[in-house]
């Protein structure tokens, strides 16, 4: 059996492939942990203080999403502590993905607790402080539009320059904007229980709220898993067979493309090929595809 391989060995390459904005990234990030970790100990004392069980379940709620903001925090610092380490073929550019898939499972659930909760409520309706209520839920929801406009640059300059985005920082910015969505809605049962006296549309609000989150979770997931499983991107896998493929020259025998991190690609590509190809020569076609970030090729002759 005649076969060839050529393989590039003229330097040493790394397998760092964090985000350009992952050190930005991270501090925002802290940040948000930061105000969410206050605001959550404030709901809570605010709820003892004033025995109002609906404070202290958003309390608990803000503290469910202040452990998976926790998540995304320190998926940052694995991430880039252990970039460099052997024991990761391909880096840890998808720690941030597995952070990501963590923090949508802990929304999902906790719009399964806010769903649940609302149900119960609806058909047995409990005294709310609307005044006391009222005030906590715009504080939060003005903690929550600083979160979101922190963490929304970071996520806003993943599509400005087009990249697949930082799915840890998405997550981390879907929990503050499910957050900001309760507090908005929070505050609209809350004003027309205290002035129309609609006590029903507060669990209606969390049931709509829980749907969304729901779906939120649901979508995060969706990515995420995609990344964790090494889904093949289409996209980049047509350009390459686009760019490889020549009638008569050389024809892919095999391929396999897989996302490695926030902005980069690894692509493993077997071509049988005439005399008038080489391994050279495909890399060389394959320079354009500027999501890939570490390139294997392996040349056959026919």
């Amino acid at each position: 059996m005649s076969s060839s391989t050529n393989i590039e060995i003229n330097h040493i390459h790394d397998h760092v492939f964090l985000g350009s904005a992952h050190e930005e990234n991270a501090k925002r990030t802290l940040w948000v942990v930061a105000l969410t970790v206050v605001m959550m100990v404030g709901e809570i004392t605010a709820g003892y203080i004033t025995g109002s069980m609906a404070l202290l379940a958003d309390g608990f709620h803000m503290a469910t999403h202040a452990g998976a903001l926790g998540i995304a925090a320190a998926a940052y610092g694995y991430a880039k502590r252990h970039a460099s380490s052997n024991r990761y073929s391909f880096g840890t550019g998808k720690v941030g993905d597995l952070g990501g898939f963590a923090s949508a499972l802990i929304l999902g659930m906790v719009s399964l607790v806010i769903g649940v909760e609302s149900v119960m409520r609806l058909l047995q309706p409990t005294e709310v402080q609307f005044g006391t209520a009222t005030l906590i839920a715009i504080v939060g929801l003005i903690v929550n539009i600083v979160s979101a406009l922190l963490l929304g640059h970071g996520h806003s300059h993943d599509h400005d320059h087009g990249h697949h985005g930082d799915n840890n920082l998405k997550s981390a910015y879907v929990h503050v904007i499910a957050d900001a969505l309760t507090s908005v809605l929070a505050i609209a049962a809350l004003l027309a229980g205290r002035y129309l006296g609609w006590v029903w549309l507060d669990p209606v609000m969390g049931i709509v709220g829980a749907i969304v989150i729901a779906r939120w979770a649901w979508s995060l997931m969706g990515v995420t898993s995609a990344v964790l499983l090494d889904q093949t991107d289409e996209h980049v896998a047509e350009e390459i067979r686009e760019l490889v493929e020549k009638p008569g020259d050389a024809t892919i025998t095999d391929l396999h493309v897989w996302r490695v991190g926030p902005e980069a690609h690894a692509a493993i590509v077997s071509v049988l090929g005439e005399a008038t190809a080489n391994a050279e020569i495909i890399r060389e076609r394959l320079k354009p595809v500027h999501e890939v970030s570490h390139l294997t090729v392996e040349f056959r002759p026919v």
